[in-house]
Parts: structure tokens; C-alpha cells; sequence
């Protein structure tokens, strides 16, 4: 089994920044995908984001249209630890941030049913 944390969540001003983390512990994989979800209230869970390592090695990010150019995902193999960079926050980012895992080996971006492992999530709130 793996764990999944997340950290890094907060109250930021419009037009702020967030680094959120999300560490993995227990079973680790070398070839995996790491993707964040976000859950607003009254809302579906949303993709946004992935990261794929394969054969251990960062293989491809890939980022729904939403976040493209505000959400950098990137990771730490030494860590076992993704991080989500966000950029010039909305008040409509305000919602529950998740990461999840899916071990093997992707060759293209996994659907969110596909994945096997979810953190409890952390609280982004965008506020003035």
C-alpha cells in the first residue's frame, strides 16, 4: 500500500502564489504517475494535472487547459515528494487540493478512475 500527504495549503490573496506537496510513503513505485485533483464545493473532483515517470526516470507533465500556464507540477525522486506550483490564484482555484498515484508504466495520461492511491487533500482558499 502507499500513502499519499498533502501540505501546503492555505489562505492567499488573488494573484498570489502556492506550492503545494504531496509525499508519498509506504510502497514506491519507479514507474508512476502522479496527478493532481481539485474538489470544489457542489462540484466534481477536477483534473489538473500529472506527472509520469518511467523506467524512473520524469517522463511528461500534462495539465488540463484550465491551469496551463499558472500549475507547474514537478517532483523530487530523492523526496518520494510531487509539488504543485500555483501561480496568479483566482477565487475560483478555492477548493479541496488532492494528489493521487497510479504505479505503472504510462505512455499516456491517466484517466482519474485509473487512479489507485488519493491523500486526504488540503484547503486552497482564495481570498482577499
Amino acid at each position: 500500500q502507499a500513502q499519499l500527504a498533502e501540505s501546503g495549503g492555505g489562505l492567499v490573496q488573488p494573484g498570489g502564489s502556492l506550492t503545494l506537496s504531496c509525499a508519498a510513503s509506504g510502497r514506491t513505485f519507479t514507474d508512476v504517475a502522479m496527478g493532481w485533483f481539485r474538489q470544489a464545493p457542489g462540484e466534481e473532483r477536477e483534473f489538473l494535472g500529472v506527472i509520469v515517470w518511467n523506467r524512473g526516470r520524469p517522463d511528461y507533465t500534462n495539465y488540463a487547459d484550465s491551469v496551463k500556464g499558472r500549475f507547474t507540477i514537478s517532483g523530487d525522486n530523492a523526496k518520494n515528494t510531487v509539488y504543485l506550483q500555483m501561480n496568479s490564484l483566482k477565487p475560483e482555484d478555492t477548493a479541496v487540493y488532492y494528489c493521487a498515484s497510479t504505479p505503472g508504466s504510462w505512455f499516456r495520461a491517466p484517466r482519474m478512475e485509473e487512479f489507485d492511491y488519493w491523500g486526504q487533500g488540503t484547503q486552497v482558499t482564495v481570498s482577499s
